[in-house]
């Protein structure tokens, strides 16, 4: 198991807590455990939190502890099964804290984030629920089922972030889905030669494919080489994605349209996502579309140069 959570579950996993051999955790020391496992794995988030308010940055790391543990159970045990047995234990340990019955660092934290903001099970079940879909589906046929998919893979995350800031309304929850969607599906985009890599996982709809004379089978026989793709077919491939990428753009113009209905002193971290996404975009544009054979990444100059163009707008008024 390459992931350092997994490597962690003989101490802090279901067999651990069933033996009653875990280590107990105060609400100062599984504070403590979030911090540390944010700002020494993930960088990205690190920035994210650093932009936040300083007085949401422990919450984010709780929030955000909570979805890297059940990414990690759902996409790095390298055995389906497995990973299934070990979000259904995810979902009991959620259950458990709801009931005031907290036992892991994540969720001991995580309880006072809960009742803090009076954040409802929802949005963290939905979520574990589409690390479960993620093992039992690898193919996706259309459209709306990609969409559907999001509705539980991204839209609980904008959600809680705005419970964290004191939004529980319908119409900035309506906004948030539309940047979450849209980070989602400009992900798959972007990551097409990786899923099926390392998940045998593609989420551009068979649909779409098949529209242009293509099907899942072609892109998988081309990423392992048993079967390369004709010319023609490496062109349908880019006016598929460039169809897709076409297709997601309206969502991100949609949800800066929460930009103005939230505090200035949060609205910088939803700005440097929804940026961040056009700008993955972007890149896949100037790859020509081409993400079965590369994958499109921003630089440290260019995710700085994101920073400034929002910290700009903050204090001196540019545009962003």
């Amino acid at each position: 198991m390459a992931s350092t959570l997994l490597c962690e579950l003989d101490r802090l996993g279901p067999d651990a807590a069933a033996a009653g051999t875990s280590p107990t955790y105060s609400a100062s020391s599984a504070a403590e455990y979030t911090r540390r496992l944010v700002n020494t794995q993930y960088e990205n988030f690190s920035v994210v939190s650093f932009v936040a308010p300083k007085r949401l940055r422990q919450d984010f790391a709780n929030v955000y502890a909570f979805c890297r543990w059940a990414d990690d159970l759902g996409d790095e045990t390298g055995d389906r099964q497995q990973s299934l047995d070990l979000l259904a234990w995810w979902q009991d340990e959620l259950e458990a804290c709801y009931a005031g019955r907290t036992r892991h660092p994540v969720y001991v934290a995580l309880s006072k984030t809960i009742e803090k903001h009076d954040i409802p099970m929802k949005p963290f079940a939905d979520l574990i629920d589409a690390f479960v879909q993620d093992q039992r589906v690898v193919r996706y046929e259309t459209w709306e089922q990609v969409l559907d998919y999001c509705t539980r893979s991204a839209d609980p995350v904008g959600r809680l972030v705005l419970y964290l800031c004191g939004y529980r309304d319908a119409e900035r929850q309506t906004l948030s889905d539309a940047t979450c969607t849209a980070l989602q599906l400009v992900n798959f985009w972007q990551d097409v030669r990786r899923d099926i890599v390392e998940r045998d996982r593609i989420y551009v709809p068979a649909e779409d494919l098949h529209a242009e004379r293509l099907t899942h089978e072609m892109l998988v026989g081309h990423v392992n080489g048993t079967q390369p793709m004709k010319l023609w077919q490496h062109s349908a491939y880019r006016r598929v994605i460039r169809t897709l990428v076409d297709r997601t753009a309206p969502l991100f113009e949609r949800g800066r349209a929460l930009w103005p209905l939230l505090a200035d002193d949060v609205r910088l971290s939803i700005q440097l996502f929804t940026l961040g996404g056009e700008s993955i975009a972007q890149a896949i544009r100037q790859l020509d579309y081409n993400t079965l054979e590369h994958r499109p990444s921003l630089s440290k100059a260019a995710k700085l140069m994101l920073m400034g163009r929002v910290l700009a707008a903050k204090y001196v008024g540019a545009p962003v």
